[in-house]
């Protein structure tokens, strides 16, 4: 294994659209250490709250994990709950991107841990939050560089910790992880909690994404005027964007906000085809020509009938079925869901069922219209945003894909494959997930499986059982091992997916340097962060 080479290691690979500021340094070294990170950056200037809130307020800085919340608003919540209580705040680290196609999180965990740790630091100093935790989730580099980057930093020693949560599509929700942290199931609450006033052992908690606490270092320093000298007015900066599907060169790409899309898909040499999909699995679809057009940025996107979500971008290209891609997705994610709520339990399952039926032509104008029912009946009634998201998705490609759409209803197929273009889990994790089998050589018709399982299983018009091609949810093991025991014919099984087995290998060893113990990103002891400097600032591009 070529500890330089990011293919090998499979790191994200790095572009870019116009001067480097998150991905400073990143064409000239594989990863920054201390001494790199603080060559290239420089150290922070100290700052107050006040400051801080007004400083992100100026450039209306936002979350970057998909809600976009506004990050002065969330700093000033946790300040005032935490001079309510008169306990010090929490600061919690949100990278475990659980989403299949992003992976700038987990690029900047990677390649420049400090950079996220720095900007945490910051804030954390600013609110006298006397901890840090770093979320994370299953990859194993980039857990060992954050580990890493803290033992070597004895400021960061002192405050910051990791914290490894599950991997899941659901447990990368800011609710999720806090209760992970909190040694509590690693689900979203079944209902709405600030983690503001209420988080991390219910104390004020300032809970945001890996980049934004990125975003807020960079800010620093450069400062308002510097940052806001690149990208649109109303949204400046530069933003990370996951590109993949059917790009050529999936990356992280880092661009001005303004830039047309279209420029990001050519140097990914990732074709549009019949559209893409931006926002991730709660993201919505634009058909490849307003796609190629559209802005890059929250409003850009939102005037073209968008969303920018978590910055994914996901074109399908024209050698795939479009709504086979989405079929598959959302099996994916009715098997991804928490099973806390009844939109969660049948009602994505419903909407999966009927995509599929749609694409395989078995199900034509009825499967489409129970499609779109079942999305209306769960669309705003889950316990969490899981469901909502699912449903924007699919019905987003119901309006997008019309003449494929049209192709599967009326000739029951467009005439091409499902080449599963869109990314789905494959990691360790995956493997010991077990599938529902059905022995058909035993199989009677009973039918009682479907009644045991109905979020799995439903009978075809024969009375013969028909199980979604997806891994048993946590939350359904007891049932499928029930239907499984129960089964008079004994033609049930749970066993794993032989593709995920067969395809098992051994990553090697993770190319991490041992940690050597350095000062210098925080000065003066815990918490305290050394003065800017203009050496520092002249190394990130202004524009």
């Amino acid at each position: 294994m070529n500890p330089t080479d990011p293919v090998e290691l499979d790191v994200p690979t790095i572009m870019r659209i116009g001067a480097a500021r998150m991905t400073a340094g990143l064409d000239r070294m594989m990863r920054l250490d201390l001494a790199a990170h603080r060559e290239i950056f420089g150290p922070l200037p100290r700052m107050s709250a006040d400051d801080l809130v007004t400083m992100a307020a100026q450039v209306d800085l936002r979350g970057q994990g998909g809600a976009a919340f506004p990050f002065a608003r969330k700093l000033q919540a946790v300040m005032d709950a935490s001079k309510k209580t008169g306990e010090a705040p929490i600061v919690v680290v949100n990278g475990t991107e659980g989403e299949p196609g992003s992976f700038k999180d987990k690029m900047l965990l990677i390649r420049s841990p400090y950079l996220i740790l720095s900007g945490a630091a910051l804030v954390a100093e600013a609110i006298g939050a006397d901890e840090i935790i770093v979320g994370v989730a299953g990859n194993e580099l980039a857990n060992r560089s954050v580990e890493a980057a803290i033992a070597t930093e004895p400021a960061l020693r002192k405050i910051a910790r990791v914290f490894q949560q599950p991997e899941r599509f659901i447990s990368g929700e800011s609710g999720a992880l806090v209760r992970g942290i909190n040694g509590k199931k690693p689900v979203p609450p079944g209902r709405k909690q600030l983690a503001a006033e209420k988080g991390v052992g219910d104390l004020p908690t300032l809970l945001s994404n890996a980049s934004t606490f990125a975003q807020v270092a960079v800010l620093a320093l450069l400062g308002p005027a510097r940052y806001a000298s690149v990208g649109v007015p109303e949204e400046p900066g530069t933003v990370l964007l996951s590109v993949s599907g059917s790009a050529k060169h999936a990356a992280v790409v880092e661009c001005p906000t303004g830039v047309p899309l279209g420029h990001v898909l050519d140097i990914c040499q990732a074709p549009a085809g019949d559209g893409v999909l931006i926002g991730g699995y709660h993201g919505m679809w634009l058909d490849g020509e307003s796609a190629y057009q559209v802005p890059v940025g929250r409003e850009g996107l939102a005037a073209a009938g968008g969303t920018f979500g978590s910055g994914i971008v996901l074109p399908i290209g024209d050698g795939t079925c479009p709504l086979g891609e989405v079929a598959r997705i959302a099996s994916y994610l009715a098997g991804e869901s928490a099973g806390q709520c009844g939109p969660c339990k049948l009602g994505l399952p419903t909407i999966a069922r009927a995509m599929n039926a749609i694409v395989d032509g078995s199900g034509g104008m009825e499967a489409l219209d129970v499609a779109r029912r079942a999305a209306a009946a769960t669309n705003r009634r889950g316990a969490c945003s899981h469901p909502d998201g699912t449903t924007r998705m699919v019905l987003s490609a119901l309006e997008v894909f019309t003449e494929d759409l049209a192709a599967h209803v009326f000739h029951s197929s467009c005439g091409r494959p499902v080449r599963g273009i869109l990314p789905l889990p494959a990691g360790p994790e995956t493997e010991n997930e077990k599938q529902l089998i059905v022995d058909w050589v035993r199989c009677e018709g009973h039918g009682l499986c479907a009644h045991l399982v109905p979020e799995l299983i439903h009978l075809d018009s024969n009375g013969f059982p028909v199980i979604m091609n997806i891994p048993v949810p946590p939350w359904l093991e007891k049932d499928a091992q029930q239907a499984v025991e129960m089964c008079p014919a004994l033609a049930l099984r749970l066993a794993a997916d032989p593709r995920k087995a067969a395809g098992k290998r051994d990553p090697g060893p993770v190319p991490i340097a041992a940690p050597v113990v350095r000062s210098g990103l925080l000065g003066g002891g815990s918490r305290q962060l050394g003065a800017g400097d203009a050496g520092g600032r002249r190394a990130i591009g202004a524009g």
